[in-house]
């Protein structure tokens, strides 16, 4: 059959492929270095720093994860090669449908590691902290955060992230006014980077008796998580802490305190807040942690394009400055205007498929460098 014929040319043609993502990735050295810290494992004070050893174990688990990731690409390839031969020889069916199915999967997979390879950013391993802000539009507005809210919650989980509340502040009719996630996992910082900025829908509002088309805008800020090995020093006299009842999930206890708490920067504007912790203690400690991240986010952009000496600049969540646009109607698009991607079916996009995106953003990152 011919159709095994196109399938075995295509995966011989992935060799080449295949070895220049193996030197991408640096596949040696991640086994030289695994084996370093397996090692290290097995040193007799290795517990004695539990924190050192978690972090350690930690590396471990995901540098091996990326390499075996790898070498089952390797190995699958091989395996459809030898489908593709006995499948020919017995002209099944069957057979076929496997090696459609795998090579499917297989090109899937291979994509996935090649855009890690574009994350080449100093942090962008790093967990991510990515807050949303209603704009223009009122309750309109609002509710567009809630539904951001849910379409990035989706795409963590699809891609196996953890996602933890931080803060979430009720819109006043419907929606949400403004929400922080941290979202946890390998290269989540790198990947969400992309989404950084204004977001505008169009839709016909459900908000609006007469049927009417509406324009509704939200922010959306993404900062890597930072952990000790970068110091940030904060005056505690340039800090404004305001407490505050939780509003929102989680559970009974979260209205009954004073227990969230906002930090704002005073020479710099910058305003943090956690509310998903038990006390008010934990709270702090959290929403201090992610003035920090802000903090030195907002340093390396001023050194690095020498624009804003550290004023706290907020972008104008308005007409004119998104960066992606979701139309619900009279036609159904999502257009990036950064990089002109665009797909027309907005109910994915909304339910987490964003990896198209972010794929034209890292790859136009790329070809600019």
């Amino acid at each position: 059959m011919i159709e095994f014929d196109i399938y075995r040319l295509e995966l011989e043609a992935m060799q080449e492929p295949l070895a220049l993502l193996k030197e991408s990735l640096h596949i040696g050295n991640l086994h030289d270095e695994i084996s370093e810290l397996e090692a290290r494992a097995q040193e007799p004070d290795f517990w004695e720093n539990v924190e050192g050893a978690q972090i350690t174990q930690t590396r471990m688990r995901q540098l091996q994860k990326r390499v075996d990731r790898f070498h089952n690409l390797e190995r699958e390839r091989e395996d459809f090669l030898l489908l593709c031969e006995l499948g020919d020889e017995e002209d099944d069916a069957e057979i076929l449908y496997e090696i459609q199915q795998g090579v499917i999967r297989f090109r899937h997979d291979f994509e996935k590691m090649r855009l890690e390879t574009l994350l080449t950013g100093e942090y962008d391993k790093n967990n991510a902290i990515l807050t949303l802000h209603a704009g223009a539009g009122g309750t309109e507005a609002q509710d567009w955060v809630s539904m951001l809210y849910r379409m990035y919650n989706r795409w963590a989980e699809a891609h196996d992230f953890t996602v933890k509340e931080l803060d979430f502040l009720d819109g006043d009719e419907a929606g949400i006014k403004s929400a922080s996630i941290l979202i946890s996992g390998d290269n989540a910082y790198g990947f969400l980077r992309s989404e950084i900025g204004v977001h505008r829908l169009v839709r016909i509002s459900p908000f609006d008796s007469s049927g009417r088309r509406h324009t509704s805008f939200a922010s959306c800020e993404v900062i890597p998580e930072l952990d000790d090995t970068i110091k940030i020093v904060i005056r505690m006299e340039d800090l404004r802490i305001d407490t505050y009842r939780a509003s929102g999930k989680g559970g009974q206890h979260i209205n009954k305190t004073d227990s969230a708490v906002r930090l704002t920067h005073i020479p710099t504007g910058c305003v943090t807040s956690c509310q998903s912790e038990r006390s008010q203690v934990q709270n702090k400690e959290t929403a201090m942690t992610m003035m920090k991240s802000k903090l030195f986010a907002l340093a390396q952009a001023a050194h690095m394009e020498k624009i804003e000496d550290l004023k706290g600049n907020q972008m104008d969540i308005a007409w004119g400055s998104q960066i992606r646009s979701y139309v619900f109607c009279p036609y159904t698009m999502v257009k990036d205007h950064r990089t002109g991607y665009e797909v027309v079916d907005v109910d994915s996009v909304m339910d987490g498929e964003l990896d198209g995106f972010i794929n034209a953003f890292l790859s136009g990152m790329q070809i600019e460098k």
